[in-house]
């Protein structure tokens, strides 16, 4: 029970974090995060995928919808924000700029749940509960 209680902890601060991140996204203006990815030399269209994964992605590991996917996903864009933003600054940064431990930490959280999923108070575990009630009346 204590590693599906951790594991609830871990799942809901991530989706409030990245619902967060990908809302302020929208509300600072998309077009900023459009211009910030063609600066890196990525295709501008991305940073609405980022955006709307982080904001969908967030709500969805909140109410525990496809946690495992959604995991995935974010640790993808963490990867890459690693790698192409915040690699050349160091763990802990600069003065002038930030550096990636916050990443690697949101990071860490997405393999723990890509790899262990988490059911708790999750939509998922309905879904599960469903799936296998109509396979066993079939």
């Amino acid at each position: 029970m204590k590693h599906e209680i951790g594991g609830l902890v871990l799942r809901l601060t991530l989706g409030v974090i990245f619902f967060f991140h990908g809302l302020a996204k929208f509300q600072s203006g998309i077009e900023n995060t459009v211009s910030m990815f063609a600066g890196l030399g990525l295709p501008g269209f991305l940073a609405y995928v980022v955006a709307f994964t982080e904001l969908i992605g967030g709500v969805a590991l909140i109410i525990g919808l496809g946690t495992k996917i959604v995991s995935t996903l974010l640790a993808v864009i963490m990867v890459v924000a690693i790698m192409k933003v915040k690699l050349a600054n160091g763990l802990l940064g600069t003065e002038q700029a930030d550096g990636f431990e916050f990443d690697l930490a949101l990071l860490a959280m997405s393999i723990y749940l890509l790899l262990n999923g988490n059911n708790l108070w999750a939509i998922d575990k309905i879904l599960s509960r469903d799936s296998n009630a109509q396979k066993s009346a079939a």
